[in-house]
Formats: structure tokens, C-alpha cells, sequence
């Protein structure tokens, strides 16, 4: 942040004592790269700047945003709130806003879109689409690096400053001959943790086994291989029911469970915000200090993910997790002991277009997508066209049987606006019943 843009914030705080004020400043560049048929479609550098303002009068609320902030733009808008907030009405649950004052080293990380050139980039998807060209496929896909200076101030004296340069490698084969298509994956904030041969490795085992025979598969229920993609965003998606805001909802899973064994031992969670695999957050958007929580441990659900407004409500400890930096533990099985104990079984490798049926059930359906495999007496066999499934989240996590003893860094990516990246660390894991409820019989 500008230091001018800094005072002039500092001194609305000061002279509008009858108001609170949250002020979340973001400059924000990237360097985003897409590729085509195994070809660079575009490369796109940017930047932007966005000041975010949440107004307080008493319990009443309003919020802003302003591309480019200055001076001008701002006093222009806070007019506006002071004449509007006082008609609004009061959130009479409202208490205050965040006053931990706790900071973190907040120490400046490298800016990654100098440390990956074009250059480099290039370099890297030449490999894979080397090797995908090799196995009659071309590659799709984007290839991100951002970097964010955040800063946080607020009437409470909170003023702290965190910094975020994440990753991200998405790169999908796409079969010459019919289409099939199989996925990759890997991101983070350190790049001499981000493992490209391991990943180009697991790219070809996926080309390989996509060339085999396509089948459809009859609605039943199986014996499943997920891959880490898939329960990192079956985790993701049961962060809802992690969050206060649905215990204060009345629909989370996790009400009435606290400290209560509701899986099996083999599973625990944790979102850990500091893990060096992972893209890293000191902050949560409050500005609170954020560090590891344990979420279910041995299978024992132990901690809520709780902001300030939400503590105060439901009278949780506030911790300020939200749930971004997501890990599973690892356990004793390889990948391919996993699958040689399958008699007759279904690999995914991705999951599309979901949605809940019911949040607190956990109930959800979807689709697999790019890499659904057909295990046969202990060996990946055929391609299978993607698949209905209807399932609960806590279903899933109950049947699982066998845990990986490796883990991947799965990143994910809006991919609009300013890609904001975040990712999560998970194993492959083995579930025991998997309920398919149709073939869309196609690729």
C-alpha cells in the first residue's frame, strides 16, 4: 500500500470516532498462461489494485469496494455510507469487530512471476507435451503465478501486512483418437517443493491407461480408488459444516458431535496454514493470526473453523481458520497395494459439476471427469465414460478403508478475476462402498 493512501486511512480512523472501519487493501499481479493443443494459446501479465472498506455505526453495516483507490475515490464513497448507514438496519448479533492484535514475522516472499519466466514455463509443458504427444494426446491448460501484498487496518489497531506468491500447474491430456482426457496437477508457494518430474511421471501413467478400451458401467454400488483431487474436494465441500456460521445455522453435520468419534480412527484433518507444501495465509481476512487446527483427529471431531462474528455468537474460541489449507494424514498402503486388493473396482481421478442435496446430510451429487478407470482383479484396465454418483460426504469418509502413505498438493484456481489460488494436501484413498447412480455414456 501506498504510504499516502496509508495515512489518509489512519486519519479517517482517527477523525470519525462515531464510526468503525475495517480497510482490506490487496495489489495483485499475475502472469497467467494458457495453452492449447499443446501449443502457448496466450500469456497474460497484469496487476490491480482493490481497497475493500466495511463501515461500522454501532450495529449497523455497510461495505464498499474501489478499483485503484486514491483519496478522492475514497472520501467520495465514505459521503455516500455516512448519509446511507444510518438508514440501514441494526445486525442486533453484532459485537466487534476483529481486536487481535497478533502478528505474524509478516515477512516478504519472492515474487514467483520473476522466478518462473516464460522461458521456464515453456520448458516445462514442452515435457509434457512431449510425452503426451508420445501416447497420441495433446495438452490443455493453464499455468498461474500471482503475487498479493494484503493489508489490514481497522479502528481496533489491528495493521498488519502478508504476502502470497502461489503457483499453479493444471494440464489436461486430451486422446487424438477419441477424446479421452486425464488431468495434473500441482501448485504451491515454494518452487523447490514443486516436484515436475514426480508429476510428469504421474501424467504418463494416466496417458497409458487412458489408451485402453472405453466402457460404460452399470449404476451400483463399488469399491473405489479416489484420488487426491477427489477427497480434497469432498473436505472442501464438508467445510461448510466445519464453519460456526452453520453451527449458528442449525446445519452442520458436526452439531451435537463435539469431541465425539464420527469416523473411523485411520482419518484425521487439519487446515494448516503453514505447512511449506501449501500456498501459505498468516491472516484470515479479518486480519486474526491464523495457525494449524486440528479438525478431526483419529476420527474424533474437534474444533470448529470460527471468525470473529461467528465466535461471538455461538461463544467459540475464535481461531480465524477457514478451511484453505486443507490436510489429510497419510497412512500405510501404496498407491499400488491400494489398487492390487480391488477385485472389481472404479479409479477417479476428478469430479465435476457438484452440488448438495442436503447440507447437513452431506448428501451431494456429481460427476467424474477426466479419468475414470475400471479396476479388475487388482489392475487398472479399461476407461470408463464418466459417471453419476449420488453420495454423503460423511458416507465417503466412513468406508474409507486405506489410506496412501504419499501425499500431492492439489491447488485450485477460479480462473477469473484475480485467480485466486488456494490448495489442499491429500493422499489417495480407498472406500469401500461408492454409490454410482448412472453413465452419462459418453467421454
Amino acid at each position: 500500500m501506498q504510504e499516502q493512501l496509508r495515512k489518509f486511512l489512519e486519519k479517517v480512523i482517527a477523525t470519525h470516532k462515531d464510526y468503525k472501519f475495517i480497510f482490506n487493501h490487496s495489489s495483485w499481479q499475475t502472469d497467467f498462461l494458457r495453452f492449447y493443443q499443446s501449443q502457448v494459446n496466450y500469456n497474460i501479465s497484469k496487476s490491480s489494485e482493490q481497497l475493500w472498506v466495511t463501515i461500522y455505526q454501532g450495529k449497523k453495516s455497510l461495505s464498499f469496494s474501489i478499483s485503484d483507490p486514491d483519496e478522492k475515490k475514497l472520501s467520495h464513497k465514505l459521503d455516500e455510507s455516512f448519509n446511507l448507514i444510518s438508514k440501514l438496519p441494526n445486525d442486533e448479533d453484532f459485537v466487534d469487530i476483529e481486536n487481535d492484535l497478533t502478528k505474524t514475522k509478516e515477512k516478504a516472499k519472492e515474487n514467483n512471476i520473476k522466478k518462473l519466466s516464460l522461458d521456464n514455463k515453456i520448458d516445462i509443458l514442452q515435457k509434457f507435451s512431449t510425452v503426451a504427444k508420445k501416447h497420441g494426446f495433446k495438452t490443455f491448460g493453464t499455468f498461474i503465478c500471482n503475487y498479493e501484498t494484503s493489508s489490514i487496518l481497522n479502528s481496533n489497531g489491528v495493521d498488519k501486512v502478508s504476502y502470497n506468491s502461489p503457483i499453479m500447474l493444471e494440464i489436461k491430456g486430451v486422446a487424438d483418437k477419441n477424446m479421452v482426457t486425464v488431468l495434473e496437477s500441482l501448485g504451491g508457494e515454494q518452487i523447490a517443493n514443486l516436484d515436475f518430474d514426480r508429476a510428469l511421471e504421474s501424467f504418463e501413467r494416466k496417458l497409458i491407461a487412458g489408451k485402453a478400451e472405453v466402457v460404460d458401467l452399470d449404476p451400483d454400488h463399488y469399491e473405489v480408488i479416489l484420488a487426491p483431487r477427489c477427497i480434497g474436494e469432498y473436505l472442501t465441500n464438508l467445510g461448510s459444516s466445519f464453519h460456526s456460521a452453520s453451527l449458528d445455522r442449525k446445519s452442520s453435520f458436526f452439531e451435537g458431535k463435539e469431541n465425539k468419534e464420527v469416523f473411523p480412527k485411520n482419518i484425521t484433518v487439519y487446515d494448516d496454514p503453514h505447512d511449506a507444501d501449501l500456498v501459505n495465509f498468516d491472516y484470515n481476512g479479518e486480519g486474526h493470526k491464523i495457525d494449524k487446527l486440528m479438525l478431526i483427529e483419529n476420527g474424533v471431531f474437534k474444533n470448529y473453523l470460527v471468525n470473529s462474528y461467528y465466535g461471538h455468537k455461538t461463544n467459540l474460541p475464535i481461531n480465524g481458520n477457514s478451511g484453505s489449507c486443507l490436510v489429510m494424514k497419510t497412512g500405510d498402503k501404496s498407491l499400488e497395494e491400494m489398487i492390487s486388493t480391488v477385485k472389481k473396482g472404479i479409479y477417479i481421478s476428478s469430479l465435476h459439476y457438484m452440488n448438495f442435496i442436503n447440507v447437513k446430510e452431506t448428501s451431494l451429487t456429481g460427476l467424474t471427469r477426466d479419468g475414470t478407470f475400471l479396476i479388475e482383479n487388482g489392475k487398472i484396465t479399461k476407461v470408463i465414460n464418466n459417471l453419476r454418483f449420488t453420495e454423503k460426504i460423511s458416507s465417503i469418509l466412513e468406508n474409507i478403508t486405506e489410506i496412501e502413505n504419499n501425499s500431492f498438493v492439489i491447488p485450485f484456481s477460479s480462473n477469473y478475476g484475480a485467480f485466486e489460488i488456494s490448495s489442499v494436501k491429500m493422499p489417495h484413498v480407498k472406500v469401500a462402498k461408492f454409490h454410482i447412480t448412472s453413465s452419462t455414456k459418453t467421454i
